[in-house]
């Protein structure tokens, strides 16, 4: 289906960017060891020129999409449009995150700049007006029976916020590309559909969801930040790749025996591995791209790949 698959773990810092990659060779894959993104430009320009012969697929574990009941309010048709509006200019705003509750709006939607005494989700939800804070996220972010809530794209407080991440993204990755050419699944097809003919195509991913996958699941007492318990990933990942013919180069075996590195940005090498994994099992067919896309994760709320 793809020729070269391209994981990136993002971050709104650039030293907390790392991409792994692996090129279809014959019937298998051959994985290079992550590497720091570097420039975002020489990233992309890396991408469309393979794409000059190859069907290259982007993964970015940031969100791609909008919660339909904020982005049927715009006026736009759908994401896909929408991306279109921001790359005019027209909402200058949109960028820009709230730092009081009076700031914010449709076209000012991200909340809040900083922690000041007083902020609460509250003042989003009336902002934004929607009924209440679920509406706020996307059907792939919210709770299941084996799963809690992801956090609103639109809050960007605490640990686990995304919002500054994908406003990156959107600005530095997704809005040029979609000017050379991209494609966004799974709002223009399906992969199959997507990848017909050579180019890019970007798709959001999660590559925690992998670690199960593989059996490389971080148990009680674990963390991913400690390169001892990475190391303890070595076995599975190895396994797996052996299992299914993935041919791990040299730097890339190194790095996994090392577990990552020392260094903080060994949780965001191991990452995009990861999450390149994930791809490789959608490619292969193991793993389908995925199994609740409806009309609105199409038109508005995009779909994390193989949930």
């Amino acid at each position: 289906m793809f020729d070269l698959l391209v994981h990136a773990d993002w971050s709104k810092h650039s030293r907390k960017r790392w991409a792994a990659t692996a090129r279809r060779v014959g019937s298998s894959w051959e994985v290079g060891a992550p590497e720091r993104v570097g420039l975002v430009q020489e990233f992309l320009h890396q991408a469309f020129a393979s794409a000059g012969h190859d069907r290259v697929l982007l993964g970015f574990d940031f969100p791609i999409g909008l919660p339909e009941a904020y982005g049927v309010q715009t006026g736009a048709r759908g994401f896909v449009d929408f991306l279109d509006l921001l790359r005019t200019n027209a909402w200058p705003e949109f960028f820009e995150v709230a730092q009081r509750p009076d700031q914010i709006s449709l076209r000012r939607p991200f909340y809040p700049q900083g922690a000041p005494k007083g902020v609460t989700r509250a003042a989003l939800v009336a902002g934004l007006g929607v009924s209440s804070f679920n509406e706020l996220l996307r059907a792939s972010e919210r709770a299941t029976s084996y799963r809690q809530a992801a956090c609103s794209i639109f809050w960007t407080l605490g640990g686990n916020q995304v919002g500054k991440a994908a406003l990156a993204g959107w600005q530095e990755v997704v809005i040029p590309a979609r000017r050379r050419g991209a494609r966004l699944w799974p709002f223009e097809g399906t992969l199959a559909e997507l990848a017909v003919l050579p180019g890019v195509v970007i798709a959001e991913t999660y590559p925690a969801e992998a670690y199960r996958l593989v059996g490389a699941e971080f148990s009680r007492g674990e963390s991913k930040r400690r390169m001892a318990d990475r190391c303890r990933k070595a076995e599975a990942i190895f396994a797996w790749a052996a299992a299914h013919g993935v041919r791990l180069a040299p730097g890339a075996q190194q790095a996994i025996l090392d577990g990552f590195g020392p260094l903080s940005a060994g949780e965001d090498a191991f990452d995009a591995l990861m999450g390149l994994v994930k791809m490789i099992e959608v490619a292969d067919g193991r793993r389908p791209e995925a199994t609740e896309v409806q009309d609105r994760s199409r038109a508005w709320e995009g779909w994390i790949l193989a949930r």
